[in-house]
Formats: C-alpha cells, sequence, structure tokens
C-alpha cells in the first residue's frame, strides 16, 4: 500500500539570510524524496518559527489537524532534525506524540530507524547538536553584550532622546535626538526645581513635542544612561555596578542625582497637583491664614455672572476673591523692582552678597572633603577586620558598597561646587537688567514662566491676612533690592551713602515687609 506523507518545512528569518535554508529549496529537496520513494504528498506546512519550541502557529494548526482526521497520513518528513526541533527534550515528547496519533517523523538527510534502539543514540545527537550550536552562540552574544557595556557602548534600542546611529567602518553608536533631547533635559531641571510636581512637568512636556506614555516617562527620569552611565548587570561574582558610556551624557551627575533627591523625597516641598488654570496663576503658592493649608481655587457661578476664589477646604470657610489676590500680590511686587538711577548701587551690593555666599560655598567644599576623609578611613577599618576575619566577607562587601555609593555622591557634589566659579561679571550685565524688568516678566511671560518667577522670589509659601500680604521668607537679593530702594526713596537731594553698607542691612528671615537692621 502506497505511504501518504506530510512535508514540514520550516526556516528562521536568520538562517534563511545566512544558510540558504529557504523554504523553496526544501520542499524541492522532499517533492523529490517522496517521488523517488513513490510517497503520496498530502500536505504541505510552512513554518517561519524558531525551532527552540513547539509553540508555533502552523506546527500547532497541523497537529490539531492530525488529532482530527487520524490515520490520513503516515509520515511527517522534514530535511533534518534541526527542521523539526532544536531542543532534545521537546522533540522525544513530540516524537512520542505523533506515534500515538499513527504519524512517523522522519529526517531524509539523516534518516533513522527508530524501531532499534541503538538509533536513539544518534537521535539524541542529531537533536543535541543544533541545541548545543544555539545555546553556544547565545552564550557568546550575552558576554559579547557584556563586554560592549564594560566599554560603555549602549547596547540595543536607543531611549528617547537619543537615536542609533553607525559609524563609516560599521561600529553603532547612539547620540542626541532632537527636539525631544531637549524637552527631557528640560524636564530633568524642572523637576530639580521641584516647583511644579512631576505629572505637571510631564504634561507640559507633552505639550512641548514629548512622544512617550507616563510609564516609560518615570523610567526615563530614573535613568542614568541620561547623566552618562551604563549599566552591568549582576552575573554570578560579579556585582551590578555602572561605567561611564561613551556616548555624550544629556545631563550632569549632579542634576541627575538632585532629580532622585526630589523624586525620593529628601527635598520635598509641597507642590500642587491641580491643574493651574489662568485665572488662577496663585494657585497652589499660598496658605490659608486660618489654618494653615495651601488654598485651592473654583470659579462660582453669580445671578449675572462667574466670580472666582482661592478658597480652603471643607471645614474652613475662609475664601477670597481672586482678582483682589493678584491685585494684592502685583503691589507687593512692585516694591521689588529696582530703581534705574541705581543700578551702581545694586551691582556692587549683588558682588558684597556674591563674596559672601561663596564664602559659604567654601566652607561646604570644606565640609564635604572632611567627610570623603571620615568614610575612606571607615573603609580602612573594615578591610583591617575583614582581614583579622572579625567580620564575613559578605558584611564587608555590604559595607563598603554602602560605603562607596556615598563617597560617590559626595565626588560628585565636590566636583559640582568646584564649578560653581562663575563669572560675576557677565552674570551682572544680564541678570540685573532682568532685574530691572521686573514687572515686564512677570505680566508678559507665559503662566509657567510667571511661576517661575514667583518661585524664585518667595522660596515659601505666603498668605494674605486682612488684606495685607505675609510670607516667612524671600529670596535675599530680592529682599536687599527692597531695603537699597526703601533706604534710597527719601533721598533725592544728592546726599551720598557708602554704597557697601546697604548690602550689610538684610534682615534675618521673617514676616514682610522686613524692617531695616541697625547699623554697628
Amino acid at each position: 500500500m502506497k505511504k501518504t506523507a506530510d512535508l514540514y518545512v520550516r526556516v528562521s528569518t536568520d538562517e534563511q539570510a545566512e544558510k540558504g535554508y529557504s523554504q523553496r529549496n526544501q520542499e524541492e529537496m522532499l517533492r523529490k524524496y517522496c517521488e523517488i520513494n513513490s510517497i503520496a504528498v498530502r500536505d504541505v506546512i510552512y513554518e517561519d518559527h524558531s525551532a527552540k519550541t513547539f509553540n508555533r502557529p502552523k506546527w500547532k494548526l497541523y497537529l490539531a489537524t492530525i488529532k482530527r482526521y487520524k490515520n490520513k497520513t503516515d509520515l511527517v518528513l522534514f530535511t533534518k532534525w534541526d527542521r523539526f526541533s532544536r531542543n532534545a527534550g521537546d522533540a522525544y515528547q513530540m516524537i512520542n506524540t505523533l506515534r500515538r496519533l499513527g504519524v512517523e517523523p522522519q529526517a531524509i538527510e539523516q534518516p533513522l530507524d527508530l524501531s532499534i534502539p541503538e538509533n536513539k543514540m544518534m537521535l539524541a545527537f542529531y537533536l543535541a547538536a543544533p541545541e548545543v550550536e544555539n545555546d553556544r552562540r547565545a552564550l557568546n552574544t550575552f558576554h559579547g553584550m557584556r563586554r560592549a557595556r564594560k566599554e560603555g557602548r549602549y547596547m540595543g534600542l536607543a531611549p528617547s532622546g537619543y537615536i542609533n546611529k553607525i559609524t563609516e567602518d560599521g561600529k553603532k553608536y547612539i547620540t542626541f535626538d532632537q527636539p525631544e533631547a531637549s524637552i527631557l533635559k528640560w524636564c530633568f531641571e524642572e523637576i530639580a526645581k521641584d516647583i511644579f510636581n512631576t505629572e505637571q512637568i510631564f504634561l507640559q512636556a507633552k505639550r512641548k513635542g514629548l512622544k512617550t506614555s507616563k510609564n516609560n516617562f518615570w523610567r526615563q527620569i530614573r535613568n542614568p544612561l541620561y547623566c552618562g552611565k551604563i549599566l552591568i548587570p549582576k552575573f554570578k561574582d560579579e556585582e551590578a555596578k555602572y561605567v561611564m558610556g561613551s556616548h555624550e551624557p544629556l545631563i550632569s551627575e549632579a542634576l541627575f542625582y538632585l532629580v532622585q533627591d526630589v523624586l525620593e523625597g529628601r527635598r520635598k516641598n509641597f507642590r500642587t497637583k491641580s491643574a493651574i488654570s489662568e485665572p488662577f496663576p496663585l494657585k497652589g503658592l499660598f496658605k490659608c491664614p486660618l489654618c494653615n493649608k495651601i488654598l485651592t481655587a473654583s470659579i462660582s457661578k453669580g445671578r449675572n455672572n462667574h466670580y472666582s476664589y482661592y478658597h480652603c477646604y471643607k471645614g474652613c470657610n475662609y475664601r477670597i476673591r481672586s482678582c483682589e489676590v493678584n491685585r494684592i500680590f502685583y503691589e507687593q511686587l512692585q516694591k521689588y523692582i529696582p530703581k534705574p538711577e541705581t543700578e551702581k548701587i545694586y551691582i556692587t551690593a549683588v558682588k558684597e552678597y556674591f563674596n559672601d555666599f561663596n564664602k559659604e560655598s567654601i566652607a561646604e567644599k570644606n565640609r564635604v572633603i572632611s567627610q570623603l576623609k571620615e568614610f575612606e578611613k571607615k573603609i580602612s577599618y573594615i578591610r583591617d577586620l575583614l582581614a583579622s576575619r572579625k567580620i564575613e566577607v559578605k558584611d564587608y562587601t555590604e559595607m563598603k558598597t554602602d560605603y562607596d555609593n556615598k563617597i560617590h555622591r559626595l565626588e560628585i557634589k565636590l566636583a559640582d561646587l568646584a564649578g560653581e566659579n562663575i563669572s560675576l561679571s557677565d552674570l551682572l550685565k544680564t541678570g540685573i537688567k532682568n532685574l530691572m524688568k521686573l514687572n515686564e516678566c512677570c505680566s508678559e511671560a507665559d503662566l509657567t514662566h510667571f511661576r517661575n518667577i514667583i518661585g524664585s522670589i518667595y522660596p515659601e509659601k505666603f498668605t494674605i491676612e486682612e488684606k495685607q500680604f505675609r510670607t516667612a521668607r524671600i529670596n535675599e537679593v530680592v529682599q536687599l533690592v527692597y531695603l537699597i530702594n526703601e533706604e534710597l526713596a527719601p533721598k533725592n537731594n544728592g546726599t551720598k551713602k557708602k554704597k557697601s553698607s546697604l548690602s550689610r542691612q538684610v534682615t534675618p528671615e521673617g514676616f514682610e515687609p522686613p524692617t531695616l537692621r541697625a547699623e554697628i
């Protein structure tokens, strides 16, 4: 009786490209074999999936068909056993399944009579060889990628803000993808300011053109790749670590870790989570004078019109018209607009203030250096404990990793402090000019810029009590401007006053308006 066979033709993309295992070639060889051996061809199954498992669409469909229509075929033919499977364990199970259904699998180029027990050893070899080849190729790829990461090369599809490129000699690298890179850099800078919450910054970035989801955005702002670092995952005895990448960093390490501090709450300030709309430019920036909660805002419908209010939450009845709040705020802001005729005084005062601030910066550097030396002593101490076998290797590794991380953070902070050698003369040219236009900036700036200006003037929340503006603290430079304006206001008769003395009249933090400190 003439036998019936189904032909199984399988390729994967890489094999078809590299080894020439085309479907047409396989089918031609199988049909020729059937013709020579007088075997009737019932069906041809074409597959383009990997042979690592039998979870292949066409094979699953074929298996369901032969289960439904038993005894319709005697053989399933393929060119080699690696066309059938590259996993020995799965292959044995599938062979048993096919035999129970009355179908005998056979490779025409590697024929085996499986009724002979010794041939099962050859079958194991034919099945194991491709599996070993796959595993070796995967291991070589893994080690190659790990070596590339250790050399600072980023592997895989470039993250948002970067794009994959290839040099003329075939080397792959990533570089900035504009304008997305600029938008992401802006996001890091805004988060570090801690004025808007992260969700608001994400929404603003989307309006600017950022193409990413919220979940991806959270992963991006946590990814050290943007400050130039590549993660080397843990493998066997090697601990996970970061290395400096060969790509150009989008932001500095100092900015990246500052953002992480904000996200983890180490620099947490209250930031309103509600949307900011045009009638309420001060929403989330000032507190209730009765219960000290941050005020919210809403619009009420009257008989003939709509009225906007800043108000407290349930349980507190405080509310105030938004137009009145905005008027009081702008009146207060007028006090801090410098007088054009006193520009030289401002320059002298700001220089003196900067020099005083620089002293604090030097003191901070000394504190950081002292902390670094302390951690180095601790590492030396635990190394001695390990050498004398007073602590376990595991404990030593954990403590050293913790100290190394703290040292790394301090080194970044030290480098950031060392980089604060600002050219004051260049800053004064633009800074004083901008101070002179404070009123223009607030009236003409967009809502985001306007709130940034407010945040720089008032580091803490303010309140309005009995129609009077109150705040716990104000930016020291702006406070200095106010003092100079107050001091010089009545002196229009040419009376001279030592410029440097004005810069020493900044009062301690307290309620506004500040009072002048008596000169000593």
